[in-house]
């Protein structure tokens, strides 16, 4: 059985949950989220404690009731406290900055790189070289800041590129000199 499916999902004061027949709908401060649910997954909420369960003990199906309680958590925090992700740019002349809804890119190509934030994804630069991605939804902004990544991933030689600012880069020595 899944542990962490079993796990009930608190629900603060400021948090509204609607069920649409398979879709939930989560409203907090921060804004509302909705997901579509698996036929399989059951959902009951009491007195602020959120339960997800399935009909059958299939291995497939219990998956679903973790990676369901997990979604349904995430979304509950990011509408109550929001998600946040930094990337930071590494490299001679690298610099980032934020013009509205892009976020212009500079990072050794010979044109800058434009790239435009999903909706709801809001970005913030610090020092030229800090960028911080905010949104309510946890995947959205994964997906963006792996987008961001993915346009100078960072090289293992001189560690330049663009990174998350927990990652941790293996660096490789370099060529040596031929030996005699």
């Amino acid at each position: 059985m899944s542990r962490i499916g079993k796990k009930p999902v608190q629900l603060p004061d400021k948090v509204q949950i609607t069920l649409d027949g398979d879709t939930i709908n989560v409203k907090g401060p921060k804004g509302s989220l909705d997901r579509k649910l698996h036929p399989a997954v059951n959902i009951e909420i009491d007195n602020q404690v959120l339960s997800v369960s399935t009909d059958t003990s299939d291995k497939k199906k219990v998956a679903l009731q973790g990676l369901f309680r997990s979604l349904i958590f995430n979304m509950v925090h990011g509408v109550t406290q929001g998600y946040e992700k930094k990337l930071i740019l590494s490299g001679i002349g690298y610099r980032a900055e934020a013009k509205g809804k892009n976020l212009v890119l500079s990072v050794g190509y010979s044109n800058p790189v434009d790239f435009a934030l999903p909706d709801g994804v809001t970005a913030a630069v610090d020092k030229n070289v800090e960028v911080t991605l905010t949104c309510i939804d946890k995947e959205l902004l994964g997906q963006a800041a792996a987008n961001i990544r993915a346009i100078r991933p960072p090289e293992p030689y001189k560690g330049k590129g663009i990174m998350y600012a927990d990652e941790r880069i293996i660096r490789k020595a370099g060529k040596t000199a031929g030996k005699d």
